[in-house]
């Protein structure tokens, strides 16, 4: 890790009332990006966006609502990387399996994926031991 990269690392309860406050966190690290020449408001914009996406996706369907679980955000900024990883203990599911949602029907399900997938540059998902992770980046450069 460069000694110059940015870690935040947040636990929070499996509620969806820390959504904003995630999307908040994301947004103020990436306005205060000195390193990124592109546009932050934009980007911040972005990130606040797929983080929110990816942890209502985490609380509901990932930790199945529990409010015993947790979900951990772990963001890492580098000088040329935007690396997010969301942490869930559910069940986990395929990521590439999931198909596009029909966006003219607001019932349809899998806009949250589509959306982290159109905003970022990859989008994976991998379950581990005990936990699932959800790994988005972005290049900055």
């Amino acid at each position: 890790m460069p000694k110059d990269a940015i870690e935040v690392d947040i636990r929070v309860p499996n509620q969806t009332r820390y959504l904003s406050l995630i999307g908040k966190i994301g947004e103020g690290l990436v306005k205060e990006l000195n390193r990124f020449e592109g546009d932050r408001d934009a980007l911040a914009h972005q990130l606040n966006l797929v983080l929110t996406e990816a942890v209502v996706n985490a609380i509901r369907y990932g930790n199945e609502s529990d409010p015993e679980q947790t979900v951990r955000i772990f963001i890492t900024v580098t000088d040329d990387e935007l690396l997010v990883k969301i942490y869930d203990h559910g069940r986990g599911f395929d990521i590439d399996g999931t198909p596009s949602p029909d966006l003219n029907n607001p019932k349809d399900r899998g806009r949250g994926i589509y959306i982290m997938k159109c905003l970022m540059d990859s989008v994976s998902y991998k379950k581990l031991e005990e936990v699932n992770v959800l790994e988005m980046s972005k290049k900055l450069k």
